[in-house]
């Protein structure tokens, strides 16, 4: 497959603006045909820009997104006495609180009762027996987008590290050492690498690729230049960085803000 032609736009906010009017707009079709909207969702920095226009949007609207469920890609683990329970979810690193508080309050915070995004339409896949996420997902008919985030160093998506197999499931991973030093600037609070997880439950690359209609991956700020530059010069999936699996996904979109795209 050649490689893919990105969207360059002015900001990260722009990013959000576009793409979070795309959304909106799925999900109002969605649900004027009853049915739900599966958005598959990364914690972070990259997909914040699009939650926050979502919110905007759908306060100034007071749009019906009670349809809108919300696939969580990731959470930390590091609780238990082996390390491999789920982190607390009031964790200042908890993905279960990035969507508590970041997505579902921040959606819901100007729009009626009615309209809003039920704590039942918020997923998460379980660390007792992650592979039943991709059942789960399958039986509801899909994820409509997922919103995709490409690592600076080593280009995991969610948890997913290079090496990582381009049909995996939903499954537990050992976090590869670039993707903790990834964390320490999207989780200030962490006081060194030593406090970032070692472990995490993430959707594999085969859920992102053959459970989703199509995908969209943001890539912003000049950090991200040689990210943006290796994904839009892929032609193919490269194990070796775990972005390039949109070249295994059906519709993709890849959209850079400027300062990611001076080299791309």
């Amino acid at each position: 497959m050649p490689a893919h032609s990105a969207e360059i736009l002015n900001s990260p906010a722009e990013i959000g603006d576009v793409l979070a009017a795309d959304i909106l707009a799925a999900i109002a079709t969605a649900r004027a045909n009853g049915k739900q909207y599966l958005l598959g969702c990364p914690s972070g920095r990259s997909p914040k820009p699009v939650y926050d226009a979502m919110a905007e949007k759908a306060a100034a609207g007071n749009l019906d997104l009670s349809n809108l469920v919300l696939v969580m890609m990731d959470e930390y683990l590091g609780g238990g006495e082996d390390g491999l329970g789920l982190c607390p979810p009031d964790a200042h690193n908890s993905c279960r609180r990035f969507a508590e508080q970041e997505i579902r309050q921040r959606l819901n915070a100007a729009i009626e009762p009615a309209h809003q995004v039920s704590k039942e339409h918020v997923w998460f896949p379980d660390a007792t027996n992650p592979g039943a996420y991709d059942e789960r997902i399958k039986a509801a008919g899909g994820v409509d987008l997922f919103i995709l985030a490409s690592g600076a160093t080593d280009g995991h998506v969610a948890f997913n590290p290079p090496g990582s197999p381009a049909d995996g499931p939903s499954c537990i991973v050992k976090l590869a050492e670039e993707t903790r030093r990834d964390n320490l600037g999207t989780f200030p609070d962490f006081p060194s690498l030593d406090a970032v997880p070692h472990h995490g439950l993430t959707v594999g690359l085969g859920t992102i690729a053959n459970l989703s209609k199509s995908v969209a991956m943001i890539i912003h700020g000049s950090h991200k230049q040689g990210a943006a530059k290796r994904l839009t010069e892929s032609e193919s999936f490269d194990p070796q960085w775990p972005a390039t699996i949109v070249h295994r996904c059906k519709q993709v979109r890849i959209l850079l803000d400027t300062a990611a795209a001076a080299q791309a």
